[in-house]
């Protein structure tokens, strides 16, 4: 028999600022940030590419392939598979946490979706003409792991830090992300590059391998990676608390989960600034991730940058994407969240006119290194404002970071589509694209220019207040952070 709905079982107190616990929560940037540069942004891309042109017989990897029946670009695929996965997570991420929420098994979920990640990541090491289709889905599945996980992973940050501290950790783990994501890489590159770098022959890879053979080692490794050093979170984050007494049936919990969710969704409500925020993340963020996305390509396709200089730029992107998140996490200290994001926001336009004219050479890895500057910036305090939004001590805390996610994925299917619109309508030229990328982050200012002088987090009900049950004693003596 399905039980009576039950309220949301208020988790444990966890004690704030432990340094094991907030160490080990950034270990899971290190771990899983080796998917987005490896595999998004790096050498899967280049490997695609070259796969394409093997199942195509061609030298171009945008010549149409065939794809369960469909005959698609090859570049168009690699971009509607990324779309494909984000939908997925968008559709699905809401209901998912609202049960993690409900169960008291965020940190499950969090495993659940590291590891379907890692796995697919490790099983790109079969990607290979003959198995292109099976791939593609692999590749889909791998983006699915990573999006689902950061979910859960971000929600974590209200539990275990006090409010100060969000914009320092939510920075350190920004960081701790691009350190490991760069040492991934550069061995990856030593093992498929390194004979050649050392004056060897071309073509032959480090223990007598094929470029391919060790390009496909690469992934693995990636895998291996993010699963490897995620026990590290997995073993320091507080313990799932477990099911709420009183819930005995799976359909219950299925139920109850779509309640939670119904609840935080009326939460959202009752707060303007919430949904002020979550309209600004939208639009400016909408841009952001659109030119992380789209870099390696615009290297290639407009400035004609050879591989070197692509990985050497990316490469670039990260190391001052630490200088960036740690710089205005300071500059946030003294100024206010918001002020920060809007000067970061700023910067974004100005970099929008500077793509229009960059050339190849010393302009573009200048622009490449204020990217990266603003990039770890956005990131870092937009995942730190977000949490001295959200209720104080919320136990929806997965479900409100689940629409936090949704935003974020949307835009960048958005985004995506927009950029290749006017590239299609402008005969293939990316300049126009990234000059209208603009249009987001006036629109994104302009939202964030609305929660100036406001208080971040407002006097409206929490989940506490809404559902059945006494509300934890810090909630009652806490004071509303404001901004600047």
């Amino acid at each position: 028999m399905a039980s009576s709905p039950m309220p949301t079982a208020v988790p444990a107190a966890v004690e704030k600022d432990n340094k094991r616990t907030t160490t080990g929560w950034t270990f899971y940037d290190w771990a899983n940030s080796v998917y987005p540069l490896v595999i998004t942004s790096s050498i899967f891309p280049i490997y695609w590419s070259s796969v394409v042109k093997e199942v195509t017989h061609t030298d171009s990897g945008k010549t149409p392939v065939d794809f369960l029946g469909m005959h698609i670009p090859g570049t168009s695929l690699q971009n509607y598979s990324v779309s494909a996965a984000f939908l997925i997570i968008a559709l699905i991420s809401p209901l998912l946490t609202s049960l993690a929420d409900y169960s008291g098994r965020k940190k499950l979920f969090l495993q659940v979706f590291c590891y379907i990640g890692a796995a697919s990541c490790a099983g790109l090491y079969f990607f290979e003409p003959s198995t292109f289709t099976m791939g593609v889905f692999v590749f889909i599945m791998a983006t699915i792991g990573f999006s689902g996980s950061i979910v859960f992973y971000n929600s974590y940050l209200p539990d275990i830090s006090s409010e100060e501290k969000f914009d320092s950790l939510s920075a350190r783990g920004f960081s701790m992300g691009y350190i490991g994501s760069v040492l991934l890489l550069v061995m990856c590159l030593a093992l498929i590059q390194g004979p050649e770098i050392m004056g060897g022959p071309k073509g032959v890879a480090m223990f007598g391998l094929s470029v391919g053979k060790a390009t496909q080692y690469s992934f693995l490794l990636t895998g291996l990676w993010w699963a490897g050093f995620a026990q590290i979170p997995f073993a320091t984050l507080p313990p799932d608390p477990g099911r709420p007494a009183g819930t005995t049936s799976d359909a219950g919990w299925l139920l109850n989960g779509f309640r939670e969710l119904g609840k935080v969704w009326q939460e959202t409500k009752q707060q303007p600034n919430l949904k002020r925020f979550l309209l600004a993340y939208f639009t400016y963020n909408m841009g952001v991730q659109t030119v992380m996305y789209v870099a390696t390509l615009f290297g290639s396709e407009e400035l004609k940058l050879d591989t070197t200089a692509l990985i050497t730029t990316i490469l670039l992107l990260q190391l001052v994407g630490i200088l960036g998140a740690y710089l205005f996490a300071k500059l946030s200290e003294r100024i206010g969240n918001t002020r920060a994001l809007s000067w970061a926001v700023f910067i974004w336009m100005l970099i929008c006119i500077a793509g229009y004219y960059v050339q190849a050479g010393w302009s573009f890895y200048l622009l490449a290194s204020i990217i990266g500057l603003t990039m770890g910036a956005v990131q870092s305090l937009s995942r730190s404002t977000y949490s001295k939004i959200i209720p104080e001590n919320t136990p929806n805390s997965a479900a409100y970071f689940s629409f936090f996610d949704v935003t974020e994925k949307v835009g960048i299917v958005i985004g995506l589509v927009v950029f290749g619109g006017i590239s299609q309508l402008m005969g293939g030229n990316m300049r126009y694209s990234i000059l209208a990328l603009i249009v987001f982050f006036i629109l994104g200012l302009i939202f964030l220019l609305q929660l100036r002088g406001r208080k971040l987090r407002e006097d409206a009900p929490t989940a506490s207040a809404v559902l059945p049950g006494p509300p934890p004693a810090s909630a009652v003596a806490s004071i509303p952070a404001t901004v600047k």
